[in-house]
């Protein structure tokens, strides 16, 4: 393991990660420091927790909203797919339950 020394609005962190994933963590550290420095200079929200939670929120929302670039499902978002494959789970638990008293 690598140990990176970030800063996210202003505090010191040592974060761990594989050799070769530098460059990712630290374009996620600058995106969600970003994120979290733009929340506490609007003004609206107080606290560094709350900050935290918020930009969270917010790149959740993001990742969920994402769409395949091609393939398939492309016009689908990935909150979508989760809900389409938990749906077809569903009907595949209902269909196979039955099964399970044949033994």
């Amino acid at each position: 393991m690598i140990h990176l020394d970030v800063t996210i609005m202003g505090m010191s962190y040592r974060l761990a990660c594989r050799p070769g994933e530098e460059r990712t963590l630290r374009e996620a550290v600058s995106y969600l420091d970003g994120k979290m420095c733009l929340l506490r200079d609007s003004g609206k929200v107080k606290g560094t927790d709350r900050i935290a939670v918020m930009a969270a929120l917010s790149v959740a929302a993001e990742f969920l909203s994402v769409k395949s670039p091609q393939g398939p499902l492309s016009d689908l978002s990935i909150l979508e797919v989760k809900q389409k494959l938990e749906s077809m789970h569903a009907v595949l638990d209902k269909v196979l339950s039955p099964q399970e008293n044949l033994v």
